[in-house]
């Protein structure tokens, strides 16, 4: 495997220097580190491409999370029993969403500090009955989780991926493809030999949503059909039947490993980074706290992509029933309702999620002067329409990442465009947010494109965030 020695030679400034010029409008992230600092960077991205080689849905995110968790001394939240300062905890809902927190040495009635991101990505879902034969292909029916353009799930490597949940309670996991000897599924595309009756359709109907089945065989023994040999195989290798299929729970997804970008390796190409960049990078801020002040939250959820619904998504009171459990255990029998209502008026948030960055092929669909670009560290999101923080919050995050050098810049769309984040969800219950993130290209495809170094200043900025003081 190739190694960063071959990164061409970057030009730098000091840190102090380029920190003062921030002033004067965005800088390149690249421009506000030192050699050593570059170092950091690299080693970063080399972690986190690891992660997300196995994080490709919320449910495997959870399941890597909670392993980082117990190495850096996090523990399962007990039913009972007081906190002190500097406990280091995790709750997991419905192995589909976490929370970890770092208790702090200011009453949690106070407020939190809180960072939120969601862990779910654009992908292909298998329905309740999805197994069917055509001309001796057995293939699985799929319906999609978030917005694709489905042309782009054509011709490429898919992995099968997710669990069986039995009536008689156990949970069958299934990953195929994403190992190299495993095997893999495709959706194979038509040939321009024989594609002319269906060369008119638009951009987005090129391929319909109807026609994102991946072949999943096609032998059989002589007195079986294709769909039967499958069925024998599922029974053979997982125990399973046709009709545990209606309570599975399986993804396909790309099957592709992460990989550097462009002869300084400077990028990153990985499926699923909206928006596991932003929960990836919250997780490793969470695990560098020690004693906050405030007590520092980490959120990190299911469902954003389907509008942070049911009951593992951000609209749920999962949330907020948790941060009241903190409080209720911290107080004892002098919790009262206004405990929970003052800890929420006082908390700060900061919801994190990836923005489309300007796209060097076609930079007409962005303002230049509002356009976050590759490579120039955190976004701050001024979408206007009463979506924008307030601008005393605004200021006071503004100060923090000046304070630690984090290069950041703003994104505003042109004329109308759409997206969302769990921020709402937060500040509909009275808690101050702000949303913020780093500019990826391709988002929503099976491929997105991110810089090494915005993903390392979003970790810095989530960092200061915590030990920010009030």
């Amino acid at each position: 495997m190739a190694t960063a020695s071959l990164m061409l030679s970057l030009p730098f400034i000091s840190l102090q220097a380029a920190a003062a010029e921030n002033a004067d409008g965005p800088q390149s992230g690249w421009e506000m580190i030192s050699d050593e600092e570059k170092t950091a960077v690299f080693a970063f991205a080399e972690d986190y491409k690891d992660f997300m080689s196995r994080a490709k849905t919320e449910l495997s995110f959870v399941t890597e999370a909670v392993r980082l968790a117990e190495q850096a001394g996090f523990k399962a939240m007990p039913a009972s029993g007081k906190f002190s300062p500097g406990d280091r905890y995790y709750d997991v809902n419905r192995d589909r969403t976490i929370t970890l927190f770092v208790v702090g040495t200011e009453p949690m009635a106070e407020g939190f500090r809180v960072v939120g991101a969601h862990i779910d990505s654009p992908r292909l879902e298998l329905k309740g009955r999805p197994l069917y034969e055509s001309h001796g292909f057995a293939l699985f029916q799929t319906y999609r989780h978030g917005g694709i353009k489905n042309y782009q799930w054509v011709n490429l490597p898919l992995a099968l991926v997710g669990h069986v949940d039995k009536k008689d309670g156990t949970r069958v996991a299934v990953s195929v493809g994403l190992d190299k000897d495993d095997p893999i599924f495709i959706i194979p595309d038509l040939s321009p030999h024989v594609d002319a009756d269906y060369r008119n359709r638009k951009n987005r109907d090129v391929i319909m949503g109807e026609e994102l089945d991946p072949i999943i065989a096609s032998m059989a023994p002589a007195e079986d059909s294709v769909k039967d040999s499958v069925l024998a195989y599922l029974k053979s290798e997982y125990d399973i039947s046709e009709d545990d299929l209606v309570s599975a729970e399986l993804a396909i997804v790309p099957a592709v490993e992460p990989r550097d970008v462009g002869f300084d390796r400077a990028m990153m190409a990985i499926y699923g980074q909206d928006d596991k960049l932003s929960s990836y990078t919250a997780l490793r801020a969470i695990l560098e706290q020690k004693n906050p002040a405030r007590t520092a939250v980490a959120f990190l959820v299911d469902n954003e992509e389907v509008g942070n619904i049911n009951n593992t998504g951000s609209n749920s009171d999962y949330f907020v029933d948790l941060l009241a459990e903190l409080v209720y255990l911290e107080r004892g029998d002098a919790y009262n309702d206004m405990d929970i209502r003052r800890a929420l008026r006082h908390t700060k948030v900061v919801s994190s999620d990836v923005n489309p960055g300007i796209h060097p092929t076609y930079p007409g669909v962005w303002e230049a002067g509002n356009a976050p670009r590759l490579g120039y560290g955190v976004n701050l999101k001024l979408y206007g329409g009463g979506f924008n923080a307030n601008s005393e919050f605004m200021a006071w995050n503004r100060a923090y990442l000046d304070e630690a050098g984090v290069a950041w810049q703003t994104a505003t769309y042109k004329g109308r465009a759409s997206g969302g984040t769990i921020g709402s969800s937060l500040s509909r219950r009275n808690m101050e947010v702000i949303d913020y993130g780093v500019p990826l290209l391709s988002i929503h495809s099976t491929y997105a494109v991110s810089s090494k170094v915005d993903v390392h200043m979003l970790y810095r900025a989530m960092d200061a965030f915590f030990r920010y003081g009030d």
